[in-house]
């Protein structure tokens, strides 16, 4: 089963410390059905010096937010919905608004 959200979506967050902030969709991790979200759930990691990094210390970087804390927000009625999912005449699958019923990009 998808997760119904992809790539560089917009997403709203419903549940936790970052409730009502938005941002774009970096990456889907499909098997633990998290998601990676631009400037949301930012975690300060400490890096020891390496031939990438010569300097180290300390990082602040984007940790995956579980899928069930995020809603899409629908471009057309920009309110955060849940996505249904339509047949076309030729087999493929695209998504919808369940508010607009707007077909989501």
């Amino acid at each position: 089963m998808g997760l119904g959200i992809k790539k560089n979506d917009t997403v709203l967050i419903i549940r936790g410390d970052e409730k009502g902030k938005k941002g774009r969709v970096k990456a889907v991790q499909m098997e633990k059905n998290r998601l990676l979200v631009e400037s949301v759930n930012m975690i300060k990691k400490h890096m020891k010096p390496s031939k990438k990094q010569t300097q180290g210390g300390i990082i602040e970087k984007e940790a995956p937010i579980h899928r069930s804390n995020v809603m899409l927000l629908c471009s057309k009625c920009n309110k955060p919905t849940r996505i249904s999912h339509n047949i076309l005449e030729n087999g493929n699958k695209i998504r919808v608004c369940k508010k607009c019923g707007e077909v989501i990009e």
